[in-house]
């Protein structure tokens, strides 16, 4: 039996890894184990989403806890090391582009074990963003990558990476959203508010553009409700400048701990509209045919732009409140039964090819 670890680290990769979880639990020739490196920690980011999304718990914990990118990291590292040593696993299967990704990534190859990276060849071309060094060093070392749409493909193709290891599977975190609406009703459509999720540095560490964001938003929003599930790091700023008590004073404006999944997700299917800057928030409104306004000047997921529910709009305060203002004068988006335009292959079957692919690799290079 070959074991195959799932390193996951913050709540993004909670999505996308659960489906494959679920899928190696299928196959009795793998032992699958789930390493949560604990870069996200609170229960609100973390616990709450294992239990949501069917997870059980991890079958091992490293407690890195926060830190600087550098710190976190290296911490990742430290302890990875010691599981690889003892559960010598014969792949490590990484996901998305958080600190926990490159860290996880580096020790396997370190160690000569095989690397899968899920949600593999996304490239905002912005080497401001951390995340977007993540994704270019974890692929400079990938054996077999899972790449979500077209784009990624590209570019990986691009960077000289060889076709017979890129595999075009589909988007596991619509695996877990597609299982999680099969199962849950959708909410009866409001259609008052939007939903705001804001936690990228270049966003929310600069006080006064951060309030001018939020003051356009407000603007743009006019009579209607904005649901905010506040990120640790945005609250903190939020309230060192005094915004936080100034905006939770409005009473249009709901400040929100961090949303569990199934609220998060109720939320959403219920709103107008989602403002964000998440990568994974443009996926999700995607394929729930939400309207989304990406408070961004690029995408690392260009399909969600091309299937036109996604509008990357920026964050100068005019565009950023006359955006939110055309959503605001729409009508609501209707049903989700009326389906509209998704990616190829956001079909809820993502985690099976993934599961089936590394099988085969694992037979192969076995008997190689």
């Amino acid at each position: 039996m070959s074991t195959v670890i799932s390193v996951v680290g913050a709540r993004p990769n909670f999505m996308k890894a659960a489906p494959v979880k679920h899928a190696f639990e299928r196959i009795p020739s793998v032992r699958h184990l789930l390493v949560h490196t604990g870069q996200h920690y609170d229960p609100n980011m973390s616990d709450v989403f294992f239990e949501d999304l069917g997870m059980g718990r991890p079958d091992l914990y490293l407690n890195v806890g926060s830190g600087s990118h550098a710190v976190q990291t290296a911490k990742v590292m430290v302890e990875f090391e010691r599981i690889c040593l003892e559960e010598r696993p014969a792949m490590v299967i990484v996901y998305g582009d958080v600190n926990s990704t490159l860290a996880a990534g580096v020790v396997a190859k370190k160690l000569n074990v095989p690397l899968a990276h899920v949600e593999s060849g996304l490239r905002s071309y912005d080497r401001r963003m951390p995340e977007e060094i993540n994704r270019i060093a974890t692929d400079a070392i990938t054996d077999l990558f899972f790449v979500t749409e077209e784009s990624g493909r590209r570019n990986l193709m691009h960077e000289g990476i060889r076709a017979q290891d890129i595999h075009l599977v589909g988007n596991t975190m619509i695996d877990s959203l597609a299982r999680f609406c099969a199962s849950h009703a959708a909410p009866r459509p409001d259609g008052d508010y939007f939903v705001l999720t804001l936690h990228r540095p270049s966003n929310v560490d600069d006080p006064a553009a951060l309030r001018r964001l939020l003051d356009a938003i407000d603007e743009g929003a006019g009579g209607m409700g904005i649901r905010f599930p506040v990120h640790p790091r945005t609250e903190a700023a939020m309230r060192a400048s005094g915004d936080y008590d100034r905006i939770a004073s409005n009473s249009r404006w709901r400040l929100l701990p961090p949303a569990g999944y199934s609220e998060f997700i109720q939320m959403v299917r219920a709103a107008r509209g989602v403002i964000t800057d998440s990568g994974g928030v443009q996926e999700e409104t995607t394929w729930l045919g939400i309207p989304c306004l990406t408070l961004r000047e690029s995408t690392e997921r260009p399909s969600t732009v091309e299937v036109g529910t996604n509008h990357l709009i920026g964050v100068e305060p005019l565009m950023v409140r006359d955006a939110v203002a055309r959503i605001a004068a729409s009508a609501p988006a209707g049903t989700e039964q009326e389906r509209h335009s998704v990616p190829p292959l956001w079909d809820g079957d993502a985690a099976s090819r993934i599961a089936r692919a590394v099988v085969r690799y694992l037979e192969q290079h076995t008997h190689s």
